[in-house]
């Protein structure tokens, strides 16, 4: 298992020397990251590498900057230094609609959908470069063919969405008359209508119940073994610990450890910083 110094060497070796050997086998790749917020340090240093594929978790007590970090790799806030490279290319500074074009997407800890729109209408909105964005083909008759073939194809799509999460039965129903669970579903089903390469899952079940908690993870299962690659933060160390293959801690802005939940388990400085001797 590596600690933060470790991490970081490695990120700058494979990332550095053979980027495109990296850029396939870890497609998110954390550099160095630093932020600041006034005179409070949120992020110190923090480095790591997402593999492809993987469902990694992301841990620390409150403080540690899980949170910040999600912000700094998705557009939300910007670095004060550090990189930030997804696939190919760097996406440091980049908005967060730039970085969703790139293929990187992320849920929030509270569900935001649009309330007076129906579930199904919130899913349609949600592709990328949708032709009928732009007005005059909206309106002109030969573009407008394109238009409406896409639209057909961007619903089906969405039906698909709809079925795959178990909420078929709310299509017309007001995304605001949903229930917590229910926005949480809405929530990654229109993340994954972006047709994204990985996502950010910002705890997901935080105020799921348990049956939906499940199906929650099932799906994301599910996805994963379909070749989706994610990053889960979530309290719930049973949660990260039962279902992540990798997992990494931070605390007080840097990355303290990483390995598998065994590994964590007996790291002697997470014990020491956040796990507590039950664990």
């Amino acid at each position: 298992m590596s600690d933060a110094a470790d991490a970081g060497r490695a990120t700058e070796t494979e990332a550095g020397t053979d980027g495109r050997d990296a850029s396939a086998e870890y497609p998110l790749r954390v550099e160095d990251l630093h932020k600041s917020f006034g005179g409070i340090t949120a992020v110190e240093g923090a480095s790591f590498r997402i593999e492809a594929g993987s469902l990694t978790g992301l841990i620390g007590p409150n403080g540690a900057g899980k949170s910040t970090t999600f912000n700094l790799v998705t557009g939300v806030h910007k670095p004060d230094s550090g990189a930030v490279c997804f696939g190919d290319e760097e996406i440091t500074g980049l908005e967060p609609h730039e970085v969703a074009n790139k293929g990187l997407v992320r849920t929030f800890q509270i569900a935001r959908q649009l309330d007076e729109m129906t579930v199904l209408e919130n899913l349609m909105l949600a592709p990328r470069s949708q032709v009928g964005e732009v007005l005059w083909r909206s309106v002109l008759p030969g573009a407008r063919r394109g238009v409406l073939a896409q639209e057909s194809t961007v619903r089906d799509r969405a039906w698909e969405m709809l079925d795959f999460f178990e909420i078929d039965h709310l299509a017309e129903e007001f995304a605001g008359n949903l229930s917590g669970g229910q926005r949480k579903l809405l929530e990654m089903a229109r993340a994954l209508m972006t047709d994204p390469d990985m996502v950010l899952l910002d705890e997901p079940l935080a105020g799921v119940n348990p049956s939906l908690e499940k199906k929650l993870l099932e799906h994301v299962h599910e996805l994963r073994a379909d070749g989706y690659t994610f990053l889960l933060v979530e309290h719930d160390m049973d949660v990260i610990m039962n279902n992540c293959e990798h997992i990494i801690v931070m605390h007080q802005g840097r990355v303290l450890a990483e390995g598998t939940a065994d590994e964590i388990r007996s790291n002697e400085r997470v014990i020491d910083a956040y796990l507590g001797e039950n664990v």
